[in-house]
């Protein structure tokens, strides 16, 4: 069945110009023509969009209407056999519709969704108008005003579904979240590390049994737009009720892993990481910060070690030197856990 959104529509950002027509699929061009307002019979272009390993994203356009597509993939497009549920495309389209009422220029609208082919679709915005945050990391454009806002954006969606019953109901999705994030990242790297396995399989057990926030699960400066109005937050189909440290150390180590890659910079990662994680501090109320900043300590080095030897190795670090550096860093503070992230910034960056 297809639902049809009632929200206006907030655009999200295309892929690269030149990239050919797809091959058309029936469910995807029956969601697009019912947006439309379109007969069965009115043409659908489908472009795809560059991006993610997790599901297939399109352009689509159809008469007057041009937006985007997504359809959840059951196998991920990884070297590793790394399986989930498509069922998780539901659970994006509703994290964007709770964080949207908590910041709503965050997220991008829902147009309409068919779960039953696990697709929705959203507006369309170029993406020159809307940066991705990733590019900007990558070019050293690197704000510490950008990093405030992603983190005051994290901290607010967490502390607004903090110990909420109703919200935990809605996105019990451990199984999905267990299959995209804990079995990849820290349990795969444990089977990689057996020295370690022990206490990456603790961190696991840890996160998956801590349910506090609203978790994105995701939260990547490639699924952050920099708009006009604050960063706009893609890509949720890892959404789970859990552990608020999972979502602030996922996107803390990326500012890590940029700096073992573009070390000239390391500066200015450093003044981004620690901008973002005081700018998501200032909402944490719901438990006390030691708690908190303990467990994301404890994350951050497994996840480091996970885009090295994990199934999703991050794409930019090839030099075999660089994967040495973070795996030797992270091996070692995976052994023996800093009580902050702050520690663990001090010892990265200098």
């Amino acid at each position: 069945m297809i639902i049809e959104a009632n929200n206006a529509p907030v655009p999200i950002p295309g892929g690269p110009a030149g990239v050919q027509a797809a091959p058309a699929t029936a469910s995807l061009e029956d969601l697009v023509r019912n947006l439309a307002k379109a007969g069965a019979h009115t043409p659908v272009r489908l472009t795809p969009l560059a991006g993610g390993v997790s599901s297939d994203i399109y352009r689509a356009e159809c008469g007057s209407l041009t937006c985007a597509v997504k359809r959840a993939l059951p196998k991920l497009k990884v070297a590793a056999d790394w399986r989930a549920p498509v069922e998780r495309n539901r659970w994006e389209v509703d994290w964007m519709r709770v964080a949207g009422a908590v910041v709503p220029d965050a997220v991008p609208a829902i147009l309409g969704e068919d779960r039953a082919a696990g697709a929705f679709a959203m507006a369309w915005l170029p993406p020159e108008d809307y940066p991705v945050w990733k590019g900007q990391l990558a070019d050293g454009a690197i704000e510490t005003a950008t990093a405030a806002r992603v983190g005051d954006v994290l901290g607010r969606v967490h502390a607004a579904t903090a110990d909420r019953p109703d919200i935990a109901a809605r996105f019990a999705t451990d199984a999905i979240f267990h299959a995209i994030r804990l079995e990849p990242y820290l349990e795969a790297t444990a089977r990689a590390h057996p020295d370690l396995a022990a206490a990456l399989m603790g961190l696991s057990r840890t996160t998956g049994a801590t349910r506090r926030v609203l978790v994105h699960g995701d939260f990547s400066p490639k699924n952050l737009l920099v708009g006009p109005r604050g960063p706009v937050v893609l890509d949720a189909e890892c959404a789970w009720y859990g552990d608020p440290a999972f979502d602030l150390a996922f996107v803390l180590n990326h500012l890590l892993l940029k700096a073992a890659w573009q070390p000239q910079w390391s500066a200015r990662y450093d003044a981004a990481f620690r901008t973002l994680t005081a700018a998501y501090r200032a909402h944490v109320g719901w438990e006390p910060w030691p708690a908190l900043d303990a467990r994301v300590a404890g994350l951050v080095p497994g996840l480091m070690l996970a885009r090295i030897d994990g199934k999703s190795p991050v794409e930019y670090l090839t030099a075999a030197s660089d994967r040495a550096a973070v795996r030797s860093f992270a091996r070692t503070r995976i052994a023996a856990p800093p009580a902050t992230v702050a520690a663990i910034a001090d010892a990265w960056y200098a």
